[in-house]
C-alpha cells in the first residue's frame, strides 16, 4: 500500500506560483497513474490533474495552460506546478496515486495541503 505526503502549498497574492510537490512511499511508484484533486470549502472534491503511468496528463478546464503536472519515477514523487494563481484555486489539494489492476481499482490519497490565493 503506497503512502502520500503533500508538501509546497501556502500563501501567494494573485497571479503568483507555487509547485506543490507528493512523495510516495511503500509502494511501486511507477505501476501508478498519479493526480491531483482540490476540495474548496462547501464544495465537492474535483479533478485537478492527472498523469497516467506513461505520461499523459489530463487537465481541468480551469487549470489548463496554468498548471503543470509531472512525475519523477526516480524519486517517487509527482509534482504539480501552478502558475498565474487565482483567488478561485484556493483549496486544500491533494495527492492521488490510483492502480489499475482489472476489474478492481485501487485508489490512495494524501493528508492534502492548503494553498490560499488572496491579496
Amino acid at each position: 500500500q503506497v503512502q502520500l505526503v503533500e508538501s509546497g502549498g501556502g500563501w501567494v497574492q494573485p497571479g503568483g506560483s507555487l509547485r506543490l510537490s507528493c512523495a510516495a512511499s511503500g509502494g511501486f511508484f511507477s505501476f501508478y497513474a498519479m493526480g491531483w484533486y482540490r476540495q474548496a470549502p462547501g464544495k465537492q472534491r474535483e479533478l485537478v490533474a492527472t498523469m497516467t503511468r506513461g505520461g499523459s496528463t489530463n487537465y481541468a478546464d480551469s487549470v489548463q495552460g496554468r498548471f503543470t503536472i509531472s512525475r519523477d519515477n526516480a524519486k517517487n514523487t509527482v509534482y504539480l506546478q501552478m502558475n498565474s494563481l487565482k483567488p478561485e484555486d484556493t483549496a486544500v489539494y491533494y495527492c492521488n496515486a490510483r492502480r489499475t489492476t482489472l476489474p478492481s481499482t485501487s485508489d490512495y490519497w494524501g493528508q492534502g495541503t492548503q494553498v490560499t490565493v488572496s491579496s
